[in-house]
This record gives C-alpha cells, structure tokens and sequence, in this order.
C-alpha cells in the first residue's frame, strides 16, 4: 500500500468509489484508511450492487421491518444508505481532521430523479444533511442546467456538495462559476469541502464509437485519446481558477479549493491499459475515485508520475483533430450527461425494487 503514500506525496488524493455494510463493519474500510485511502464515493448503482450482492443488509432490514413494519421501500433504503453513510464518515473522521477538511469525505447521492428540478434538489440535499448530521458528508448533485443554481445556493448555505456528472469544459466553468458565486455568499466560507467530479472512461466510449464508423486511418488514430485530452485540459483551466484573484480574495476568507475529481475511471475497453484513467490523470490537487478492482490493479503495477501538468499542446491538438474528422465532442458530453442521469435513475428503481422483494420474503 506504499503506493497510495507517493500518490499522496504528488498532491493526489485516492478515494474508494464503492460502499458495502460488510466492507466497513468487517475492519477492512479501517485497514485501507490506515494504509492511505482517503475518501469514498457512492452513487445508486453501488448501492444496487451492495445490497443485491449478499446478505450483507438482511439483518439490518429484518430489524427496520421488526420495529417498523408499515415501512416503505423508499424509507427502509433511506435507513440503510444513512447507516451506511454515518459508519463510513465516521471511519474517514481523523482523515478529515488532519487534512483540514480536504480529505476524509464520504459521498451520498440523491434520488437521480431528481436531476432537472431546482427546488427539489434543494430540498432534499438540505434533508439528507440535516438527517446524515456528519461535517464530512458530501452530498452529490449534478451538474444539470437546473443543478447548477441549486448548487450555488448551497454552497452559500455551507452544505458540502460532490458535483458530479461533468464531462465537458462547459460543465466546468458552469460548475466553478457556481462554487466561486456560492463560496462569495457564505457567512462561514471555511467550512465548505467541495469536489468537482469529472467523468473519464465514458468520453472515450462515446468517441471511439464514432471514430468507428468514420473508419478512415485519420479517425482511428485518435481512438482512446479524447478522454484524458478532454480531462487534461479541464484540469489547466482548474489551475486557472484557483489561481486568479476572484479566489484570491475568498481564499482570504478560508475558503478552499474546489479540487477536480476523477470519476469513471475503470477501463472500459480491454486494448487499452486497465490502470490508464489513473497513471495518465495523476497530479497535485486532485483526486482519482476507484473501483476496488481498479485500485487493486493500480496497486499490482500502476506507475506514480505526475501526468497532468505534461502534454497540454498535444491535448489541445488532440481536440483539434477531432474536431476535424467531424467528431462533434460537445454534442457527445451532452449526450453523456443525459445518459448518466439515466443510468443512475434506473439503477436507482432497479434498487428500490430489489429492496421490496426482500421486504415481501421477510414479511
């Protein structure tokens, strides 16, 4: 586990992008804490897994059920996620102590129905921090049109937000716009801890399948470079944010930087390397979240090096070319979000309907 040290060493944080009852009451969230880890991320597909995969949660429904039997579905999954939640902040607490807040945070998502509705969001973020009650929650919104205003409000309410679902440089200057305006309206700046999550793998997916149809060796050529290209570059324009006099001024009230996170950093496609959302994103403040079985591999032979602060030209001509084989990238981040938003909301019904037949065997 030496290696999580030199990443940390480079300035890079490693959180885990998982959560299972078991992998926390077992010891085992400890021993990663103890060995570097310094966060963790969940969202509704993770938890779908987790309270599929095993029994890991029967106990704990037979009993919510016991003392509550009109219980519903969405009530039982709020019980477990918040339990979940609680026992997990409180693992990362010394984490989150001695970095100041920088690390040491545990993500909760919301209901991904909730995605195209301000007011809703809004709602239902400040209920899950009031019912979570932990300084080193993260509450997870996305970077939605509609998200947006609502992140800026609860920045300026000093509520902890993860942003997530960002795949394009227009995602991100929307979303640092919103935490500089937010942070600007905060009675108490210095007790915000914010993310900016940027989604990897999925870019690359989405491009090299068009890449595919182009067919031409000019097309093909660029499989497998617009994500980290696309990322490398929303990174540079972090550098500039947080190092121009708009931030200046709220860094002198305690604000801190609103790091950018990697997320979506499992490789999807089998000819490129399984640790490559990982060595080719690796630089001071950020953060990569990883799948066990990516931090597993990262652990086996990834290399620690700092990538990003290299290769920005390249990046820059990398989009170029895109652009000029007639791969249109901000029609395709676009497309991502709306399908992210989608992903999660059905991993979010499959959840609650895997919840109810537990609920039926168990009555």
């Amino acid at each position: 586990m030496e290696k999580l040290r030199e990443v940390q060493k480079l300035g890079q944080s490693v959180w885990l992008d998982f959560i299972q009852r078991g992998l926390i009451t077992s010891g085992r969230l400890q021993q990663l804490v103890a060995d570097g880890l310094s966060g963790m991320t969940s969202n509704p597909t993770i938890f779908h897994k987790a309270v599929t995969q095993g029994r890991d949660y029967d106990e704990a429904i037979k009993s919510i059920l016991k003392s509550h039997p009109d219980a519903g579905t969405r009530d039982i999954y709020d019980r477990l996620t918040v339990e979940d939640i609680q026992m997990a902040t409180d693992v990362f607490r010394p984490v989150y102590d001695a970095s100041g807040g920088m690390d040491g945070l545990v993500s909760l998502e919301p209901d991904p129905e909730l995605a195209y509705d301000t007011d809703k969001t809004l709602a239902e973020v400040r209920r899950l921090w009031r019912l979570v009650n932990r300084p080193n929650l993260m509450v997870k919104v996305p970077a939605t049109p509609p998200g947006i205003p609502a992140i800026e409000q609860l920045f300026a309410e000093g509520i902890n937000i993860n942003i997530t679902l960002m795949f394009s440089m227009a995602h991100y200057e929307a979303v640092s716009r919103a935490y500089l305006n937010g942070v600007a309206r905060c009675s108490n700046p210095q007790q915000i801890s914010s993310v900016a999550s940027f989604f990897v793998s999925r870019v690359d997916t989405y491009v090299d399948r068009e890449l595919e149809k182009l067919g031409t060796a000019e097309a093909l050529s660029l499989r497998g470079k617009a994500a980290v290209a696309n990322s490398k570059l929303v990174y540079n324009r972090f550098k500039e944010v947080f190092a121009g006099d708009e931030f200046a001024r709220q860094r002198g009230r305690g604000a801190r930087i609103q790091r950018v996170l990697w997320g979506s950093t499992s490789t999807k496609n089998p000819d490129y390397s399984d640790v490559k959302y990982v060595e080719e994103l690796m630089g001071p403040d950020t953060v990569n979240t990883l799948p066990t079985e990516t931090l597993d591999l990262f652990l086996n032979h990834g290399r620690v090096r700092d990538t990003l602060n290299e290769g920005i030209t390249e990046a820059e001509q990398v989009l170029k070319d895109l652009k000029k084989v007639g791969v249109d990238l901000d029609a395709i981040t676009e497309q991502l979000q709306v399908d992210g938003v989608k992903a999660f909301r059905d991993s979010f019904d499959q959840l609650l309907v895997a919840l109810e037949e537990k609920c039926r065997q168990f009555r």
